[in-house]
């Protein structure tokens, strides 16, 4: 492997959105052992959880899972996981090399602060990679 091959170092994991079947046993076990704090919650079908007061590391919800077991697309488990990388470079480096490499983007999108990739891995989990715009661009008065 190549030297430009590898992953930029200051790459790391945004967020989680997990399928819940059963919230409360999700928000049980990751409040209870980890030991996440819930900051929002959103009715009985959703919460946001985090660590050292950030806005969320993981989001629990069962809006499409509520009551079924681990497996498909519609029930518990991963709905994307997030790779936030440090620059619009990196993002864009990765970008190339799933072109080289014709592999299927499912969406892209311009959230305003951040703009992100989104494919799925080969176990068919959503995956998102992306940066976040510095906040002197990203913030509207």
């Amino acid at each position: 492997m190549k030297t430009d091959d590898i992953i930029p170092a200051q790459t790391r994991i945004g967020h989680v959105h997990l399928k819940a079947g059963d919230l409360n046993r999700s928000l049980a076990f990751y409040c209870g052992l980890p030991g996440f704090e819930v900051t929002t919650t959103y009715g009985a079908d959703a919460a946001f959880i985090a660590a050292g007061g950030y806005q969320h590391h993981i989001e629990l919800n069962s809006w499409y899972s509520k009551g079924w077991a681990p497996a498909p697309a519609h029930a518990p488990g991963l709905f994307h996981g997030a790779i936030l990388y440090p620059t619009r470079k990196d993002t864009a480096f990765i970008y190339k090399r799933l072109i080289q490499e014709d592999y299927p983007l499912t969406g892209a999108s311009d959230h305003g602060v951040s703009e992100a990739l989104y494919l799925n891995d080969p176990d068919d989990n959503d995956v998102e990679l992306y940066w976040d715009r510095p906040k002197t661009v990203a913030t509207k008065e």
